[in-house]
C-alpha cells in the first residue's frame, strides 16, 4: 500500500455523492460532533458435533479465562480441556465450563489429545514460546497471547516452526481485530490525517489491580501450586506465592509494563499504517510508589523513532504509563498528521481537523511599522493561503460502533477460527507478533541499558 497523505484526495471521496458515502470512509462537515455507525457482517454458519473446533485452554487464569469466553461466543467451538499449575485455577474451569472437561497440570498431555484442535497459550511470558511451538509440533492451532516472547531472540522459532507445520497461530493482542482498527487503517490510507507526524499513546491506572496486585487465595500452598514446573528455565528461587500469582512483576517471568501494555498500541500502530515498526528507543521511569517486592518500573516513558517507508513518513511515537496516575486514571491513542488527529479505540474512531493558521497575526507583526504592516497583509492576501474551502473542511466526525456490536475480542477470535477453518487469514501472525513485541521490548533494553537501542524492524532483531 503506498501512502496516500493528500486530503485533496480523501475529500474529493466526501464530494462523489451517496453511493461513496457508502463504501468510502468520509466527512465534510464545519461543525464538530457528526456520528457515522459503523458495522460487520459475521458468517452465519450452524455446526453440527462433527463440525466443532474443540479447544484446549493452557493457562487458566485471569487472562485465560477472559480469552476462553471469547472464544466460545464463536459459533461452533466448545472447549474440552483446561491446564494450569494451581489446582483451584481447575476446579474454576470445571465450575465455568463443566465438570466434564479433562483438567491438568501438565500441558503436554493436553497437546497429546486428538479430540483437540486448537489451544490457547495464556500462560506468563516466559513459557509463551516453549508452548506454542509444542502445540504447532503437536499439530494444534494456537492462539497465544502477547507479547509473543518474552525475548525477541525466542520470535523467529515461532516463525518457522508455524511454517513449517502449516498450523495457524494468531498472536492475542485483542483490540487488534475490531472495528475501531479496521476503520482507522482505512481513513488513514484515504489521507485522513496527511503525513504521519506523531503518535501519542498513554495508560494511566490507580489502583492496586491496575498495579497487578493481584489477589492470593488462601488455598494456595506447594500442594496446590506447582512452583518448580512455573520457574521453567527462570532462575531457581525458593518458593514464594507472589511470584506466581503476581508474576508480571518481575523480570524473570514477564515483560512488564512495556510487553503487558505498550504491545496493544504497536499492535494497532503497525497495523493502521502499515509499518514494520521503529528502528529506535530511548525509555525512562522507575519504581516510584508500588514497592511490594517487583523489580520492573511502574512509570515508564518511551519514545520511539519510525523511519520513512513506503506507507509512511519518519515520525515519532511517544508511549507512557502510569501506575500511580492520581488523576484517577484514563488511556488514549491518536495519530497526530500534518493535516489533522484520529484517535483510535477498539469501538470508535474519531477524526479531527484544524485550519492551518497560515498568515502571520498580531504577534509578530507588533515589531513592524504600521505601513509595514499593512504591505505583508497585502502580500499574504495575494498569495490566497486561506482559502473558503480550507476554512470550511475543518471539524470532527465519530465513527461508531452499533450498540449490538460483539466486541474486538470475538473478533479476533472469530478470525482466528475462520483461519482455522481454511475460510480466510490471521490478522496477527507470528511475523507480525513479533514485530509487535520486538517494539515494546525495546522498551525495557533502554531502560535497564540507560541509553538508546536501535532495531531493525525488518529483520526483527537489536542493531
Amino acid at each position: 500500500m503506498k501512502k496516500n497523505p493528500s486530503r485533496r484526495s480523501f475529500l474529493k471521496k466526501a464530494t462523489l455523492g451517496s453511493a461513496a458515502m457508502t463504501s468510502a470512509p468520509f466527512f465534510i462537515s464545519a461543525s464538530e460532533g457528526e456520528k457515522v455507525l459503523m458495522k460487520r457482517d459475521y458468517l452465519d454458519e450452524q455446526y453440527t458435533a462433527n463440525d466443532q473446533i474443540n479447544l484446549g485452554l493452557i493457562g487458566s487464569g485471569i487472562q485465560g479465562i477472559y480469552d476462553t469466553r471469547a472464544a466460545l461466543s464463536v459459533s461452533g467451538v466448545k472447549l474440552v480441556a483446561a491446564c494450569d499449575l494451581y489446582s483451584g485455577r481447575l476446579d474454576r474451569a470445571k465450575e465455568l465450563w463443566g465438570d466434564d472437561i479433562f483438567v491438568t497440570r501438565d500441558y503436554r498431555k493436553l497437546l497429546n489429545r486428538k479430540d483437540i484442535d486448537a489451544v490457547i497459550v495464556a500462560t506468563p511470558d516466559h513459557w509463551h514460546k516453549k508452548i506454542a511451538v509444542d502445540a504447532l509440533k503437536a499439530g494444534k492451532h494456537v492462539y497465544c497471547e502477547k507479547p509473543m516472547v518474552q525475548q525477541w531472540q525466542d520470535g523467529q522459532e515461532i516463525i518457522s516452526t508455524q511454517k513449517s507445520t502449516g498450523k495457524i497461530c494468531q498472536i492475542g493482542s485483542q483490540g487488534m481485530s475490531s472495528l475501531g482498527n479496521e476503520k482507522a487503517k482505512q481513513l488513514y490510507e484515504d489521507g485522513a490525517i496527511g503525513e504521519i507526524v506523531m503518535l501519542d499513546f498513554y495508560n494511566d491506572r490507580y489502583s492496586a489491580e491496575g498495579a497487578w496486585q493481584y489477589p492470593i487465595p488462601p488455598d494456595a500452598s506447594p500442594d496446590s501450586v506447582d512452583f518448580d514446573t512455573f520457574l521453567g528455565n527462570a532462575p531457581k528461587v525458593p518458593y514464594e506465592l507472589k511470584r506466581f500469582f503476581r508474576w508480571r512483576n518481575y523480570q524473570d517471568y514477564g515483560t512488564g509494563v512495556a510487553g503487558d501494555l505498550f504491545v496493544h498500541a504497536f499492535s494497532t500502530l503497525n497495523h493502521v499504517i502499515s509499518s514494520h515498526g521503529p528502528n529506535r528507543a530511548l525509555a525512562t521511569g522507575g519504581l516510584r510508589y508500588w514497592n511490594d517486592g517487583r523489580d520492573v518500573p511502574d512509570v515508564s516513558i518511551t519514545l520511539y523513532d519510525y523511519p520513512k517507508t513506503d506507507t509512511h513518513a519518519a515520525f515519532n511515537a511517544a508511549f507512557r504509563i502510569n501506575f500511580i496516575a492520581g488523576s484517577g486514571g484514563g488511556g488514549g491513542f491518536k495519530l497526530i498528521g500534518t493535516e489533522g488527529e484520529m484517535e483510535v479505540g477498539q469501538n470508535s474512531v474519531t477524526v479531527r481537523r484544524s485550519k492551518l493558521g497560515m498568515v502571520p497575526g498580531g504577534y509578530s507583526m507588533v515589531a513592524f511599522t504600521e505601513a509595514t504592516q499593512e504591505k505583508i497583509r497585502e502580500g499574504y492576501a495575494a498569495q490566497n493561503l486561506e482559502t473558503r474551502d480550507s476554512a470550511l473542511n475543518t471539524g470532527g466526525t465519530t465513527w461508531e460502533a452499533p450498540r449490538n456490536y460483539k466486541g474486538a475480542h470475538h473478533d479476533h477470535f472469530y478470525n482466528f477460527f475462520t483461519a482455522v477453518r481454511g475460510k480466510g487469514k490471521v490478522i496477527q501472525d507470528p511475523t507480525f507478533g513479533l514485530r509487535a513485541a520486538g517494539a515494546a521490548l525495546l522498551a525495557n533494553d533502554s531502560y535497564y541499558k540507560k541509553s538508546p537501542v536501535d532495531w531493525d524492524p525488518v529483520s526483527m532483531k537489536l542493531m
